[in-house]
């Protein structure tokens, strides 16, 4: 399978923050993406999917690696209006085949969510797919990103492009 291109262009320092609560084609005109920001969101989500089982990056690196490294805040804001995987019929991207959850803070924490207990939650995936999770003294969850941690340079999909242009 061939994967689209996930680098992002622009000349805009920063994108838009949009927070919908229905998937895009059913949002009124007034609400709807500008391509940049529907470019944005689609390309954290190409470049999630991309993060091996067994294995987390950060908030940080999938900003990097998709072109906007100021734009850490912006894939959270991304992966946090993930549709549900049961819309997966209407949407591209779910919680069904983007692995949301091996995306965690640069220290290492898990984030804190806006429920109580989302990130337990978090964690118990983490958990889930084999991945060690402990507690900080401060109560909240950690993973060791030296033994965990998945930090290529450039991502997986983009490597033969790399290769292609240094022999050009």
């Amino acid at each position: 399978m061939q994967r689209a291109r996930v680098h992002i262009h622009s000349t805009s320092p920063q994108l838009p923050q949009y927070q919908p609560s229905k998937p895009p084609l059913l949002l009124p005109p007034e609400m709807r993406r500008s391509d940049e920001a529907q470019a944005f969101i689609w390309g954290v989500y190409m470049a999630v999917q991309e993060i091996p089982h067994g294995r987390v990056t950060t908030y940080g690196h999938i900003a990097k690696l998709i072109g906007k490294p100021q734009c850490p805040r912006q894939v959270g804001q991304a992966l946090k209006h993930l549709p549900p995987a049961s819309t997966a019929a209407d949407n591209t991207y779910h919680t069904g085949n983007v692995p949301w959850q091996r995306v965690i803070a640069s220290d290492g924490t898990v984030p804190r969510r806006d429920d109580p207990g989302g990130a337990a939650r978090h964690a118990q995936v983490l958990r889930d797919e084999g991945i060690e999770v402990g507690t900080k003294a401060d109560g909240r969850f950690m993973v060791d990103l030296e033994v965990v941690g998945w930090f290529p340079e450039v991502l997986p999909s983009e490597e033969d492009e790399e290769e292609e242009g240094e022999t050009a």
